[in-house]
């Protein structure tokens, strides 16, 4: 479930607490939670419903001046059943905290190199880590079809080893391309190193 920017403000500022989608499966549940650039959203419904059940507040809630306009934007992608979505912001990102930081001591470092290992061990195109994360290093704004083109792996099978990558805290989505987070390049600067020093951190 992806919002666009000008849409994420509002929820950020509590405007907007109301999605409408057109599903054939849900992609959130109601308890569940959603991570967003935003912060994590807690969802609090999700109910399926017919046009007619959208109510001049639903629409305004969702971001919309009008319940005419809010069905009029529904009417571009009718595929499945619509649901309508209810949600709050309930903090932020765990993962933000992570990748700001860079003080990593011996214990953490072995773990995460552990996590690490356990990544290039289950591919089955072979070991990446280290190479996705020296190119990202190398340039900020690294895209997923050239990291694609050199490690020789499709497109959205290197988008999906990124966000592995993302969820251990050691890169950051661009609005084109990845970079190296904080924890990343702290990673990426003892990596470079013939060995790994084991204390002093």
């Amino acid at each position: 479930m992806l919002f666009k920017s000008r849409v994420l403000d509002s929820i950020k500022a509590g405007r907007i607490t109301l999605a409408f989608r057109w599903w054939t499966k849900p992609t959130v549940r109601t308890g569940g939670t959603l991570r967003t650039p935003i912060g994590v959203l807690a969802i609090k419904g999700v109910e399926a419903i017919g046009p007619d059940d959208i109510s001049g507040e639903d629409a305004r809630r969702a971001g919309f001046d009008t319940r005419e306009a809010l069905l009029a934007d529904l009417r571009k992608g009718r595929d499945g059943t619509l649901y309508r979505i209810r949600f709050h912001v309930a903090g932020p990102d765990p993962r933000e905290a992570l990748r700001q930081n860079d003080r990593i001591d011996a214990d953490d470092l072995a773990g995460l190199l552990d996590q690490l290992a356990a990544l290039d061990k289950n591919s089955r195109s072979g070991p990446w880590t280290a190479d996705a994360l020296r190119l990202i290093g190398e340039r900020d704004g690294r895209t997923a079809g050239e990291i694609a083109e050199r490690l020789g792996i499709e497109k959205p099978t290197v988008k999906r080893k990124i966000r592995q990558l993302k969820e251990l805290g050691l890169t950051e989505s661009l609005q084109s391309g990845y970079r190296l987070s904080k924890r990343g390049r702290f990673l990426e600067k003892h990596r470079r190193r013939a060995a790994w020093p084991l204390d002093g951190f």
